[in-house]
């Protein structure tokens, strides 16, 4: 007789391969109680995490289609940026030392 254990990825295993099948958008994570992960103790099923979800009674899970992730745990942060200056080596000058190259001046440009 088959252990538990083996029941439970025989039949994730299953869902994720009718999904995958049924769906355009590939599956992209298992949802299980938190108790369950705990007790069987995996981190991933066939490449894709399992994530605890307290919502799903013990004994049950999910398979999240990658098509309804669009989005979800992206964090968005907006940036600002400020334009550099370059500094062109000096060169030299027929009519005496080492000059500045010509640099482009910036207005409103503030210089620290």
């Amino acid at each position: 007789m088959a252990s538990p254990e083996s029941k439970n990825l025989e039949a994730i295993s299953r869902a994720i391969d009718q999904h995958n099948t049924s769906c355009a958008y590939p599956a992209a994570e298992v949802r299980m109680n938190p108790f369950e992960i705990e007790r069987l103790g995996w981190e991933e099923i066939r490449g894709l995490p399992i994530v605890g979800d307290p919502d799903l009674g013990t004994g049950r899970f999910r398979i999240i289609c990658s098509r309804d992730m669009d989005g979800e745990d992206l964090e968005e942060t907006e940036a600002v940026g400020r334009e550099l200056i370059t500094v062109a080596p000096l060169r030299e000058s027929p009519d005496g030392p080492e000059t500045p190259a010509e640099l482009p001046d910036f207005p409103d440009q503030n210089r620290n």
